[in-house]
């Protein structure tokens, strides 16, 4: 920024929150105000997931926060695909995850140590109250309020998927990342698991409409609902019990995934972010690795450009292309799930590869006879012990090499 800026973002997840720590550390004299509706240390959500490459990304960005991030983050080792009945399959690779409310308490601390006003317990219902902003940041995700004021602007598309899903938690830890298809007399119903914390697993239940119409969710009450779901996963669960945040209302909170794409990304002096601008199907796990992204350019942009019409359109420039593509094999996964039934019928190694490949491109044949080694006992294991191995080396090297921004060194904003 070649002028200081005062800058709202509206919205404390973390694109918003993430955005403001990015944009202090490349102009400390900035005025950055986040204004989240919720409470602090309210979320509504469970686990996020990422992979290294976002990590990467942060310890380039902020090396301060990315060890926090690190230190709380849970590593799952390979896949694990249970199919009914059938010898459970398995996939290679690891992946990373930590609880949504850890993160953000993270970011949020970061945030105000840098000099950013975090305000909670607060809703901006009108654009006329941040009226004095030079920019305007709308983090406030899927369903925007800053986005619904200028619809006609952005031409926002949205796609709206088939299936029923439904985010809960889970009083077990699974050590790998595990789907969990199940057959019912309404037809397939399957959870993706991951590491949440210590104590527990986000699970993701989702299901055809028909199946969650078959199985009554449509009728169940809450508690009903869930010793039903705890009934179907018991073998997965270990007998341990499902966690639900949300208890008011009379059933639980089930969604059909919406994937939601903008023409536009800015609009005079508002600009979107995150969850605001796109999202991904959770079943490929990128919405965290595309907000931090997000933040990154948009406050790389606005130092670099003299002209916020010009940083803008760079931002948009520059980050349009990831996100499409990422778009893209979400809505091909989101498709996949959605004609699970002409996919299942085949044995559980057969499926599990068919799996692990919906959203790529035709792969070499030596990945899929790696695919039959890691079944052997052994080789899994040897194959894991690789891919620790690498991943410690890579962590190493990733702290050693970290290279932030000049002001990410720089003492803490004094407290007022």
């Amino acid at each position: 920024m070649a002028r200081s800026l005062s800058i709202v973002c509206v919205g404390g997840g973390p694109a918003g929150l993430y955005f403001a720590i990015s944009a202090k550390l490349r102009k400390s004299d900035s005025d950055i105000t986040v204004i989240e509706r919720n409470p602090a240390g309210i979320t509504h959500g469970w686990g996020v997931g990422y992979w290294d490459d976002v990590l990467d990304n942060l310890y380039r960005n902020d090396p301060v926060s990315a060890r926090e991030i690190q230190r709380s983050t849970g590593v799952w080792s390979g896949v694990e695909v249970h199919v009914g009945g059938k010898k459970e399959a398995y996939l290679g690779g690891y992946g990373l995850s930590m609880g949504r409310q850890r993160l953000l308490d993270i970011l949020a601390e970061r945030a105000t140590d840098l000099g950013v006003d975090v305000q909670f317990q607060r809703e901006v219902r009108d654009l006329s109250e941040v009226a004095n902003a030079d920019l305007i940041v709308a983090s406030d995700g899927l369903n925007s309020r800053t986005r619904q004021l200028f619809a006609n602007h952005w031409q926002t598309d949205v796609e709206v998927g088939r299936n029923k899903y439904l985010w809960l938690g889970a009083y077990h830890v699974f050590d790998a990342f595990t789907y969990a298809f199940e057959q019912t007399p309404a037809g397939w119903i399957w959870l993706h698991a991951y590491y949440l914390d210590a104590e527990r697993s986000t699970c993701i239940v989702e299901c055809s409409p028909e199946t969650w119409e078959g199985l009554g969710f449509h009728t169940l009450g809450i508690d009903q609902s869930i010793r039903l779901l705890e009934q179907i996963f018991a073998r997965q669960l270990r007998g341990r019990a499902l966690i639900n945040q949300i208890h008011n209302g009379e059933r639980l909170p089930w969604l059909n995934f919406r994937m939601i794409s903008n023409n536009s990304w800015y609009h005079d002096n508002v600009v979107l972010v995150g969850d605001s601008a796109h999202t991904t199907h959770f079943s490929i796990g990128s919405g965290t690795k595309l907000a931090i992204g997000d933040a990154i350019s948009l406050a790389t942009n606005l130092a670099e450009h003299d002209d916020l019409h010009s940083a803008l359109k760079s931002y948009e420039q520059q980050r349009r292309p990831e996100v499409a593509a990422v778009q893209r094999n979400a809505a091909k996964s989101m498709r996949w799930l959605q004609d699970l039934a002409n996919h299942i019928d085949q044995d559980s190694v057969q499926f599990a590869y068919a799996l692990s490949q919906r959203f790529r491109v035709r792969q070499p044949l030596w990945r899929y006879h790696l695919h039959l080694a890691t079944q052997i006992a052994a080789l899994r294991r040897v194959r894991r012990t690789v891919t620790s191995a690498r991943r410690s080396r890579h962590a190493r090297l990733r702290e050693r090499t970290a290279d932030p921004p000049a002001a990410a060194s720089r003492q803490p904003a004094p407290r007022p």
